[in-house]
């Protein structure tokens, strides 16, 4: 329940975040959004066809608020990709792996479990079993290249530049999928540079493709994550910091935000005309958890740092039933509207 309600409340200032992002200057209105990432931003890539009979997403209760059906979102109702699309007027972005889609406003390649490196790297380092989805970054691209015939035909070009592309979160699974098998935090920390490397290539790509305003989201503070404090807490307090969050893993997401921060700004200085937008996912949480009633949230539990999303004063709402809104023990629901 913890992990849902922290994921709720990071993501709501990442909305906020990648709405200042995409709006700094001059007012911006876009012929499309391209979004690629993992879970938090996949609308049914995975579903595509029918949902695997395991998959949860495929069942209900998701989809209940707003779709009244399961899509293969990991939520009861839209992720922050739609809400970007609402916000900039554009349709909700179909599946990039949609039969018969419409893409000339955007696209969604994003897809649970997505990883930024590809299988052949984590059979490399003996992890191949931890990989279940065949999406990762290069991936996505590859569905994308595929999809702009239909998207913009002969004149791309201009089509991308009038496009707004949202590329992340990338990193999380990766780490993730190293950690939960059991690789040393030195480990896992050597693998960074090559992830935010590959990160980069895929900006790159994007860039030369014709992209010219790109957000790019950093990693959540994964030690504040109750997943993380039940399976590697200890005794030690000193292992802890004054939020409750494991030290040594939320260093290795700040280590990989800060260095990404440091190739978007190297990549920026070879692309001046392309602006690249940097979403500070990790800041925004901490903040959060430290002032939770700055964003309209309740903080009920300092040592596991649960936030609750609080409804409006005239819905008559108690709080109790406010607790109810976290969704399952993986993902979160996503009441922007009360906050906006």
């Amino acid at each position: 329940m913890a992990t849902n309600t922290m994921r709720a409340a990071a993501l709501l200032g990442v909305v906020l975040l990648l709405l200042c992002a995409a709006r700094h200057g001059a007012a911006q209105r876009y012929e499309a959004i391209y979004s690629f990432g993992d879970s938090i931003s996949d609308t049914g890539n995975l579903c595509v066809g029918g949902c695997p009979s395991w998959l949860t997403t495929g069942q209900s209760p998701y989809g209940e608020t707003f779709f009244k059906r399961p899509t293969g979102r990991c939520s009861d109702g839209r992720v922050i990709i739609d809400f970007l699309a609402e916000h900039f007027g554009l349709p909700l972005l179909p599946a990039s792996k949609a039969t018969g889609g419409n893409f000339k406003k955007g696209a969604n390649m994003a897809i649970i479990g997505a990883t930024t490196m590809d299988f052949d790297f984590f059979k490399s380092i003996g992890l191949s079993d931890s990989i279940w989805n065949n999406g990762p970054l290069d991936t996505q691209i590859q569905w994308f290249r595929q999809l702009l015939p239909s998207a913009c035909g002969r004149d791309c070009r201009r089509h991308l530049s009038k496009s707004l592309f949202v590329v992340g979160e990338f990193g999380g699974n990766d780490y993730n999928a190293a950690l939960f098998s059991g690789r040393s935090m030195a480990d896992v920390t050597g693998y960074v540079p090559r992830v935010v490397s590959h990160i980069i290539r895929g900006l790159e790509t994007m860039i030369r493709l014709g992209a010219m305003d790109i957000v790019v989201p950093g990693v959540l503070p994964i030690g504040c994550f109750p997943i993380y404090l039940t399976l590697y807490g200890t005794s030690n307090a000193g292992d802890y910091d004054g939020d409750g969050c494991l030290k040594s893993y939320n260093s290795l997401s700040y280590h990989h935000n800060s260095l990404l921060k440091r190739s978007i700004a190297k990549l920026q200085r070879t692309y001046p005309r392309t602006r690249i937008m940097y979403a500070d996912f990790y800041t925004q949480v901490i903040q959060m958890i430290r002032a939770p009633q700055n964003f309209g949230l309740v903080h009920v539990d300092s040592r596991i740092s649960i936030l609750v999303l609080k409804l409006c004063p005239e819905s008559g709402t108690s709080l109790s039933r406010a607790a109810s809104i976290i969704f399952t023990a993986v993902h979160f629901t996503f009441l922007v509207s009360y906050l906006w």
